[in-house]
């Protein structure tokens, strides 16, 4: 390992001293912060070896941001997930720019006023966590059938308290 491939904080394995932080680079060596105290190596000599995860991706032709965006992308739509922005628009019109106010029995305590299009978005992630939890249990193969009936009815009670937010939505076929 070169000089040139270490940066500060990195964490490294020596084949002697064991795992370590970098501490400090120069030219030619490397502070490093061992368990058993902080030594200065030659980096090439030493044998060093990143401890950390890496990657390397060879041939790509696009920049990193737009592959990291796609591969992102790819496994929202896997999973079944929304982007928050595209929620919004599935919220009802009469509730865009809303809030929903929460005043408490006490007249003492604060009032707790919440974006109608927060709590949408809240509403709508719940959603699509009971959606992969569904798929979860659905394709577990170490529960059996008769497990995965019961716990499917604990889901399906829980999009049935749900219902009540039904009216928030634009679209009848988005609703619980």
């Amino acid at each position: 390992m070169t000089s040139q491939s270490l940066h500060i904080g990195m964490t490294v394995r020596h084949p002697q001293y064991g795992v370590g932080a970098v501490k400090s680079i120069s030219e030619s060596s490397a502070d490093i912060l061992f368990a058993d105290g902080r030594r200065t190596v030659a980096p090439e000599a030493a044998g060093l070896e990143p401890a950390e995860p890496t990657a390397a991706i060879n041939g790509l032709s696009v920049p990193l941001q737009q592959f990291i965006d796609q591969t992102l992308h790819a496994a929202i739509s896997k999973l079944g997930l929304e982007k928050p922005e595209s929620q919004a628009s599935k919220l009802g019109l009469r509730w865009h720019g809303g809030k929903m106010v929460l005043h408490p029995a006490d007249a003492t305590l604060q009032t707790k006023e919440i974006e109608m299009e927060v709590f949408f978005h809240k509403i709508v992630m719940m959603r699509n966590q009971l959606r992969v939890l569904e798929q979860k249990i659905n394709g577990h193969e170490k529960l059996s059938d008769a497990e995965k009936v019961e716990m499917q009815q604990y889901i399906t009670r829980c999009y049935g308290s749900m219902t009540s937010f039904n009216v928030m939505f634009k679209d009848k076929e988005d609703q619980f």
